[in-house]
């Protein structure tokens, strides 16, 4: 331990030209990955977690995590939750871990930046264990959208009358990305494609057992809407992946933002999804001392913001920006989970950064497993992880935009290879 860390002051006094190398390094003080789990992801309104509320489906992962790391639970610290609807956030994460079995010392927290709500909780999660403040903590992104609520109230009338950038906040989504559409000439057929495409790969992956390593069960209950019976299911697999879709089915689908636009469907964009994903995080030097498999590196996180009317761009702002710090270019990058809000962004992004397709949404994303907002940062880390591991590949990517105009990047290194 004594050499790495002296290797590390030297390599942080030299630093090396290439940046493949000074991330892929191994030190003590790594913020590292243990476990990385998720549920799996159940349509909103009429699926298998439509009658399950946030504080169930927290308290069933976090007991999840306790029982696939068999982790002590006296070591972890903190908890941070990243969801986006629920105002109490913190009050349910903090009940759910007392009863999932971690003591009262585990102290808990919540963050909300919308989509990024589940990478901005592994970032505050990385940087407490990375600046010393603990040494282990779990992040968690988490989102009930069966519960949400509608439209939010208009802000004040300065604030509207002082900026036009503030009055876009007010935005609803598929109008920004019929923005993208019009603005940078993205087509429908090209939408559909794009779509197409990412059916085809969730189907395939869930065919091949590709999400099995990724996903818990959770056993849960569903109302009937008729009668109000309840009956005990356990949901065991994504409910968001159309088999046989192809573009020929979605270029029959109607425009679903018709006052905005005619590019973006139902087809096309993300679906309203339930899901919550899990990451356990420590010093390298305290999973090693504690046994725990390390699984990756947390290498670091960036954020960025853009005019909110074109809001589905931001990826490619923050990855390009999340490289840069890192001496990167995207073709030291081997996997990349891009958030499909829409395929209007997604081809963007795509295109704008010259983004090898085979690289990225190996298993499909958002358009056809779904998009539950909080959840979405930390299950793009856990299913990108287990695409590296059954690639033998290291590095990876993950990046989303973010309503209200911003975009949000992560990088992690696989080591189980």
């Amino acid at each position: 331990m004594a050499a790495e860390r002296l290797n590390a002051i030297v390599n942080q006094l030299s630093p090396s030209k290439n940046g493949l190398s000074t991330i892929t390094q191994k030190n003590p003080d790594d913020v590292v990955i243990t476990l990385a789990i998720r549920t799996p992801l159940a349509k909103a309104f009429k699926g298998g977690f439509k009658d399950t509320q946030l504080d169930y489906l927290v308290y069933s992962l976090l007991k999840k995590v306790l029982e696939k790391s068999n982790i002590d639970p006296q070591m972890v610290e903190d908890i941070c939750l990243g969801n986006v609807n629920e105002p109490k956030a913190t009050l349910i994460l903090r009940a759910a871990a007392l009863a999932a079995g971690f003591p009262n010392t585990a102290a808990a927290s919540s963050v909300n930046r919308f989509c990024s709500s589940g990478l901005k909780a592994t970032q505050d999660i990385a940087n407490q264990i990375s600046l010393g403040s603990i040494d282990c903590g779990i992040a968690i992104g988490a989102e009930t959208m069966s519960a949400a609520t509608g439209a939010p109230q208009p802000f004040h009338e300065e604030i509207l009358n002082r900026s036009q950038d503030a009055v876009d906040c007010m935005q609803p989504m598929g109008q920004t990305s019929e923005n993208v559409g019009k603005d940078f000439d993205i087509s429908r057929e090209s939408q559909d494609r794009f779509a197409a495409e990412s059916y085809q790969r969730a189907e395939r992956a869930q065919k091949a057992g590709w999400f099995d390593d990724e996903i818990v069960p959770i056993a849960t209950v569903v109302k009937d809407p008729k009668t109000g019976e309840e009956r005990p299911v356990t949901v065991t697999k994504d409910e968001g992946p159309r088999w046989g879709t192809t573009y020929d089915s979605l270029r029959k689908i109607r425009p679903a933002f018709p006052d905005h636009g005619d590019r973006s469907t139902g087809g096309n964009s993300s679906q309203v999804t339930d899901g919550a994903a899990a990451l356990l995080l420590m010093k390298r030097s305290t999973a090693l001392a504690m046994r725990q498999p390390i699984l990756a590196k947390y290498v670091g996180a960036t954020v960025t913001g853009l005019a909110p009317r074109i809001m589905g761009i931001g990826p490619s702002l923050a990855i390009p920006k999340l490289l840069g710090k890192h001496r990167l270019g995207l073709a030291d990058v081997d996997v990349i989970e891009l958030n499909e809000a829409f395929a209007s962004m997604a081809v963007y992004c795509t295109e704008k950064l010259g983004i090898d397709a085979a690289k990225m949404n190996v298993r499909g994303g958002a358009i056809a497993l779904g998009h539950p907002l909080g959840a979405t940062g930390a299950r793009q880390v856990v299913t990108g992880l287990s695409e590296c591991r059954r690639q033998k590949k290291r590095v990876l990517l993950t990046s989303m935009c973010i309503g209200s105009g911003q975009g949000m990047a992560g990088l992690f290194v696989n080591e189980v290879l």
